[in-house]
């Protein structure tokens, strides 16, 4: 079964809002992770890199 970005990007936002609330002080982080996991997504669904 493959999931493509559009099936994971909701999945990460709720794990990510999620540990938020829980944890207010890693907004940061997580912020931060998250926008670079969206970006690589990104890059590889368009086909710019080839895993």
């Amino acid at each position: 079964m493959s999931l493509s970005i559009i099936a994971i990007q909701p999945i990460v936002a709720l794990i990510a809002g999620i540990l938020i609330l829980v944890m207010p002080r890693l907004l940061n982080y997580i912020v931060a992770i998250y926008l670079i996991f969206i970006g690589v997504m990104g890059l590889i669904g368009n086909g710019t890199i080839n895993l």
